[in-house]
């Protein structure tokens, strides 16, 4: 081989060397972006509690541990304005609901949902209070002052209550992120809390539930969150009412809503697989009839069967779509009403229409529901009390 052709053959091995070196670092570069976007997607998949945007990033749960912590230790220096008065505000409600007679954490934390689910409801009325930004609808500050609240707000404002009575509590969010609720602990047990659908009045139906319940219109990281297998402390199921003639299920409804109950939990001692589907048939019926009835066409119901021991098995029935109460309309008398038409005529010189006007003032508070949802659902779960 001539000294020209092994100069040639040398540059290519060379060449060839630093080819395959290049390909090896770009495999290798690529390999690692590749991690690195694996990696980020995971770490923004990742469960937690707090830091998580709901509803395409509108709302966020933020914690307000510095809240509960200043509450404890009696010293505020390390708050913000803002959170001085949400502090404020909420030693206000605890001094108004909290009683020495209240020895129990259960008893507390029913009080703070009574509060929250009588007092909390949207604002009506000439006089209520704008919010000085969106902002303020997903936090304690808001929820507080304003009264303006979506689910985050109420979850987080129920948590900032249960950490200042010292009483385990964490904000959870579907997985599709666009609602967030509470589980709280009560000796030791976990119980799902959602007082944002509870919110137009203490019907119970979302106090305390254990997963099956909650599971039946919640759906969550089951793998993150603490399960919650209990129903003791579930309101409902704490006042089930014994069936002793399943042809009388129609009447306890019916009472159920004149009542305005959210839920009502039936038990039955002993019921066969004949029977359970006798009941079956009942609810679809009445479900049914509802859906015709001028007084209830607006509600829906949905149930599940519990299985407690046995054949004992308890009937967790759910009503939803009250009319919020009316608030009376506005109604100036003569003499005010001629005082107005004659201030404003006087500045003006036009002629307004008066009439139209005082309707419009009466039917101000004029609320109504609109949605008639004419379906129901059932499903079976097995579990015990716990």
């Amino acid at each position: 081989m001539t000294e020209e052709k092994k100069r040639t053959a040398t540059v290519l091995a060379v060449v060839l060397v630093v080819a395959i070196l290049c390909s090896l670092c770009a495999s290798l570069y690529s390999a690692k972006g590749i991690y690195d976007l694996k990696t980020e997607a995971n770490a923004a998949q990742e469960t937690t509690e707090d830091n998580v945007k709901i509803m395409n990033g509108e709302y966020e749960i933020l914690s307000t541990t510095q809240i509960s912590d200043a509450y404890k230790s009696g010293s505020t220096s390390g708050l913000s304005k803002k959170d001085q008065e949400t502090l404020e505000m909420a030693k206000a409600v605890l001094e108004e609901v909290i009683t020495d007679d209240m020895t129990t954490a259960y008893d507390k934390e029913k009080a703070i949902y009574d509060w929250m689910t009588s007092k909390l409801n949207y604002d009506t009325g000439v006089l209520q209070v704008i919010p000085q930004t969106s902002a303020d609808c997903d936090n304690p500050y808001g929820v507080l002052k304003y009264h303006n609240a979506v689910c985050v707000g109420y979850a987080t404002t129920f948590r900032l209550f249960m950490q200042m009575l010292d009483i385990p509590c964490m904000v959870v969010h579907n997985t599709e992120k666009y609602h967030s609720w509470d589980l709280v602990q009560l000796d030791g047990d976990w119980y799902h809390v959602d007082i944002y659908s509870d919110q137009n009045g203490s019907s119970y139906a979302n106090f305390n539930m254990n997963d099956e319940l909650a599971g039946q219109t919640h759906d969550w990281d089951r793998d993150f969150f603490p399960a919650a297998a209990s129903l003791k402390y579930n309101y409902g199921y704490q006042n089930k009412q014994p069936v002793k003639d399943i042809y009388s299920i129609p009447k306890m409804i019916r009472q159920a809503l004149e009542d305005k109950q959210g839920c009502l939990f039936l038990d039955f001692e002993t019921i066969d697989e004949e029977h359970a589907q006798i009941v079956e048939a009942m609810l679809s019926g009445v479900q049914s009839s509802m859906n015709m009835h001028p007084d209830y066409e607006m509600m829906w119901s949905n149930w599940t069967w519990i299985h407690v021991t046995g054949n004992e098995y308890v009937l967790a029935y759910f009503l939803q779509g009250y009319d919020n109460e009316e608030q009376p309309g506005i109604e100036l008398s003569d003499e005010e009403q001629t005082k107005v038409e004659d201030a404003v005529n006087s500045v003006f010189g036009e002629d307004v229409d008066w009439a139209t006007i005082q309707e419009e003032l009466e039917n101000h508070n004029d609320t109504s529901s609109s949605a008639t949802v004419d379906t129901a659902s059932s499903a079976t779960v097995d579990t015990a009390e716990g």
